[in-house]
């Protein structure tokens, strides 16, 4: 029983032959189609940028270009200085008391910016008015013997007329006015030397009162209340000056002319003013002085040139550039949008240039204007201050991711 059993046993190879032959392929059907959808999804990422290699690019600004440097003959750089600078100190000594500015302040002519103690001083001018005072009243009560004298002297020498009354009571009478009349004169001299006095004492005590020379600003402080203050800082430890003012209208450029350029600059020359502080604001100005010397250590001249409009943001000390112009700058002239030749691309009757946006550029059209010596102006499409690629190539495109090259 056994026997046939295993004699029935088969190993049938006709399936298994025609079965193996189709795995392979459906495997690489699938491979295929994996390969396929990998090859659609990069090129989908290339498509969108993420996969686009990093391009190296140069950057410039985009720049406004104003009518002066179309007309510029010469440029130099100076300093705001104030024509008008006082260190304003005290004639007197003594402790200071009262500072009544601070740095900023606007004051008039005359206005008192500080005090010392002045209590002693004040005390002397009181005697003084007091002694003036003693003074007109004996004036006073000199006039009045000497109006009733008058009356006697009067009546006397109407009666001494009609022998009436003694010679020697007339004698008496007359020397007593005549006296009465001569006290008056030192009464007078008297009421001269008080008020002298007076005003010798008013003005020690006006020398405690510290006031402004002129109109201006304070610029500095240099004391503080309870500090000494004397003369030139005779003392070790006193103080010169309480404050330090500029009149702000007599504000100027100072700036130094090579001497070889000098022959471009003259007294009415046009100008333009600059002040790094207010990069994007231009002043009107004019040459109002050139300094006859010269410095030797530099071979400059100094020049000053004023400013045709006062404007209340320009301050001492602030450091400025000075445009000298062949001629007057219209008021019509704006200033206008300018980028460099180079950073325009153009197709078709069509300009754009490349402007970047964080790490990659935007495509922007714009509108060329006319040439402004190595610029081209913009009429539309851009802003002054906005970066572009300088030299773009012709892989460049709208999207691109860039980094910006290191000069």
């Amino acid at each position: 029983m056994e026997k046939e059993d295993l004699s029935q046993l088969k190993i049938s190879r006709t399936g298994s032959a025609t079965a193996l032959p189709q795995r392979p392929r459906k495997k690489r059907r699938l491979l295929l189609i994996i390969a396929a959808l990998a090859l659609i999804f990069i090129g989908i990422l290339y498509w969108k940028g993420f996969l686009e290699p990093v391009r190296e690019v140069e950057v410039t600004t985009v720049s406004l270009i104003y009518p002066s440097q179309a007309y510029t003959v010469l440029n130099a750089s100076g300093y705001v200085v104030a024509q008008r600078k006082a260190a304003v100190a005290s004639k007197g000594t003594g402790r200071l008391e009262i500072l009544a500015v601070e740095e900023g302040n606007r004051v008039k002519k005359g206005q008192i910016l500080a005090r010392l103690g002045n209590t002693d001083l004040q005390a002397a001018v009181n005697q003084a008015q007091a002694n003036v005072n003693t003074a007109k009243a004996n004036l006073g009560q000199i006039e009045a013997e000497i109006k009733d004298a008058q009356l006697k002297f009067d009546r006397t020498q109407r009666l001494i007329q009609s022998k009436a009354v003694a010679q020697s009571d007339y004698d008496t009478i007359e020397a007593k006015l005549q006296q009465l009349q001569a006290g008056k004169s030192a009464a007078l001299s008297q009421i001269k030397a008080a008020e002298a006095g007076l005003m010798a004492s008013q003005v020690s005590l006006d020398y405690t009162l510290i006031r402004a020379p002129f109109d201006g600003v304070i610029l500095t402080k240099n004391a503080d209340v309870g500090e000494v203050v004397a003369p030139f800082g005779s003392s070790i430890n006193a103080k010169a000056a309480v404050v330090t003012m500029a009149d702000l209208d007599s504000l100027i450029v100072e700036a130094d002319v090579s001497e070889i350029n000098l022959e471009k600059v003259k007294v009415g020359q046009p100008c333009e003013i600059q002040l790094d502080s207010l990069p994007g604001v231009r002043f009107a100005g004019q040459v109002h002085m050139i300094v006859p010397t010269a410095d030797r250590s530099k071979a400059t001249v100094l020049t000053k040139v004023k400013f045709l409009k006062k404007d209340g943001r320009v301050l001492p000390e602030m450091s400025a550039k000075v445009a000298f112009l062949s001629r007057q700058i219209d008021q019509e002239e704006k200033a206008r949008v300018a980028v460099p030749p180079s950073a325009l691309a153009s197709q078709k009757g069509k300009n754009w240039v490349y402007r970047i946006e964080k790490d990659m550029v935007r495509e922007i059209e714009v509108q060329k204007g006319p040439s402004l010596s190595d610029f081209i102006e913009i009429t539309q499409g851009l802003k002054a201050g906005e970066r572009i690629v300088l030299k773009p190539n012709r892989s460049l495109r709208d999207g691109s991711k860039i980094k910006i090259a290191e000069k």
